[in-house]
């Protein structure tokens, strides 16, 4: 793991048995996002990446809330970073804005938002990159963005299609109503409800680092591609993917603890 870890003056990250917790660190303004928050998103997301013996992710936000989204006042205060924030990196194919939540779907290992309190506009985006999502039934989630008569375009528009559908990411979009956890699980843009959804994120983490690593990456990877790829295209990773993992020492290790009737779970390597 490099040995340079990004800033954590407004998003803190405590690595521990190989689970990243991260925390959006702006409390007293209920973890609202501002272009440094953005900034310290993608490193802290680049940084774990490239982390070997990590295994999964918990995000949440300290305080009150896990976010309210955008800084509006804060943002508009610097125009001219702005406009270098709206401009996408060719290579990447996102802006600023973008790759504060998309960032975290290019990390190999499960993320899980563990979310409290208010969950408005990019809050619902950086959720949205999570692989779950864990809030509290009396969290508040909206599509802010509509009020404000714009779309969300922190990659919103994709994630949310693919995690409640077309009609209801239309409906949530257009009208910005605001929902409860409950409600967010009724819909399915909430993964699991719980009185203390960090918690529960963290024993749940718990559990996906006691699988082969290179499995949840592959699992990852096929079914993040699998929502826009063709049938053809996802076969053929399959197969792929399959061929990998049967030569790898983790497949190995986890086929001798599924055999075990003493010790279902076991050590993995790193990857």
């Amino acid at each position: 793991m490099s040995s340079k870890q990004p800033s954590t003056r407004l998003v803190t990250t405590r690595v521990e048995d190989g689970i990243a917790h991260v925390r959006l660190a702006r409390p007293d303004k209920l973890n609202a996002l501002t272009l440094d928050t953005l900034d310290e998103l993608v490193r802290t997301a680049r940084w774990l990446r490239r982390d070997r013996s990590l295994r999964a992710i918990v995000i949440a936000g300290e305080g009150e809330s896990f976010c309210s989204g955008l800084d509006i006042p804060d943002v508009m205060r610097r125009p001219r970073r702005i406009v270098g924030a709206f401009l996408p990196v060719p290579w990447r194919g996102t802006n600023l804005f973008q790759e504060a939540c998309w960032a975290w779907r290019r990390v190999p290992v499960p993320v899980i938002a563990a979310v409290h309190g208010h969950c408005y506009g990019g809050a619902v985006q950086i959720a949205l990159s999570a692989d779950f999502r864990f809030a509290t039934p009396d969290s508040r989630w909206s599509v802010l963005e509509g009020k404000w008569g714009i779309i969300p375009d922190m990659t919103g528009m994709r994630s949310l299609s693919e995690v409640v559908g077309l009609d209801v990411a239309k409906r949530l979009t257009m009208t910005a109503e605001e929902i409860s956890g409950a409600e967010a699980a009724r819909i399915g843009l909430v993964t699991e409800v719980h009185d203390d959804p960090t918690a529960a994120a963290a024993a749940f983490a718990q559990r996906l680092a006691a699988r082969s690593p290179d499995a949840v990456a592959a699992a990852k990877r096929l079914l993040d591609g699998a929502v826009t790829g063709s049938a053809r295209r996802t076969f053929a990773r399959e197969r792929r993917e399959q061929v990998r993992l049967l030569m790898l020492p983790n497949t190995k290790i986890a086929q001798r603890a599924a055999r075990s009737r003493t010790s279902p779970d076991y050590r993995p390597r790193a990857r």
